[in-house]
């Protein structure tokens, strides 16, 4: 799994050999059974996970007890609750494994160390940051400006593995529609 992740730095990022080396070994594997909370509302978030395999889920519970899915993350992918790990203030979110994974885990410190000793890293680091605020801006524009039905047809076209892979409580908490109002649009 160490490999999948050195593939996607080479891709990623221009650092060399032994930079590439080196922040590797602050990668720590960590497998994890499907439904494990990783991080708890309150809980201040140490870790940046890449996702070996797997998938992994950020979401917020409502005044009312309901979860609203912000991001889901499948193989390959980078993820953690971004405000708490740079902040280290308390998470508003959970992340959640759902289904088995297998992922790299750095912590805090250790991520923040490279980002001052190897400039490379800073740089990897920003490209995070900011695709990470494209994803977002696009997902508040989708919520705001789309009907549930164009959702569901970007989710089909955009990203099929979320019908493929999340239950229909999770896509259609993701979606922001009710499990009921997803099974109408799925049946059409």
């Amino acid at each position: 799994m160490i490999e999948s992740l050195r593939y996607q730095l080479q891709i990623h990022t221009s650092l060399d050999k032994s930079q590439l080396d080196t922040v590797l070994t602050y990668f720590k594997l960590k497998k994890v059974k499907r439904n494990t909370i990783l991080l708890s509302q309150g809980e201040i978030c140490n870790d940046l996970y890449f996702i070996g395999k797997g998938c992994l889920r950020i979401y917020y519970l409502t005044k009312q007890g309901k979860e609203k899915t912000r991001y889901l993350a499948f193989d390959g992918s980078i993820v953690t609750s971004t405000s708490s790990y740079i902040s280290q203030q308390p998470s508003f979110e959970f992340i959640e494994s759902i289904e088995n994974s297998e992922l790299l885990a750095i912590n805090q410190k250790d991520f923040f160390q490279l980002v001052s000793d190897i400039p490379e890293w800073g740089k990897f680091y920003r490209m995070i940051l900011e695709k990470a605020y494209l994803g977002q801006n696009k997902r508040i524009e989708s919520l705001i400006t789309l009907s549930a039905k164009q959702r569901y047809e970007n989710v089909l076209k955009e990203n099929p593995l979320y019908v493929q892979r999340l239950s229909n409580r999770i896509l259609a908490s993701y979606l922001n529609i009710t499990q009921e109002t997803l099974s109408r649009l799925k049946s059409k």
